[in-house]
């Protein structure tokens, strides 16, 4: 029997971090895979077992852009019941303005794009999770 599979058999835990530059702009990556293949997204990824949620929104970040992530701070928690892709999540959101290097395309088999936006301008389409994000950072300013 194959084995369960988080978001999909059942509810999945992820974590998205938002990267902000010097000029208050947000890196996003476009998604190749579900949930939301195509869409445009904050990093981030599944937190797996005994790893606090702000480590892996520091590695997965790390591991997609190639850039060294510093301190983070909790933004919001958003909860995904995306039916297109038969997929729920519930993220743990975080925020970072102390990073270093410069970000480049790190997993070209899960991302096809990456690149600094104004987040009241996004690309298009937005995913959910950014513009949850988003809303979120909006609030706290």
């Amino acid at each position: 029997m194959a084995s369960a599979r988080p978001g999909i058999d059942f509810p999945g835990v992820g974590t998205g971090l938002v990267i902000l530059n010097g000029e208050g702009k947000v890196l996003l990556c476009r998604r190749l895979r579900a949930p939301e293949a195509g869409h445009w997204n904050i990093v981030g990824g599944k937190v797996e077992p005994m790893e606090p949620a702000a480590v892996a929104a520091r590695r997965e970040a790390e591991e997609e852009t190639g850039l060294q992530i510093g301190s983070v701070e909790s933004l919001c928690i958003t909860e995904q019941i995306i039916e297109a892709d038969r997929q729920h999540w519930v993220s743990l959101i975080y925020v970072t303005r102390d990073f270093s290097g410069e970000a480049s395309l790190t997993e070209p088999d899960k991302l096809s794009e990456i690149g600094w936006f104004d987040p009241d301008e996004p690309p298009f389409p937005l995913s959910v999770f950014a513009s949850e994000a988003f809303a979120a950072l909006r609030s706290r300013a």
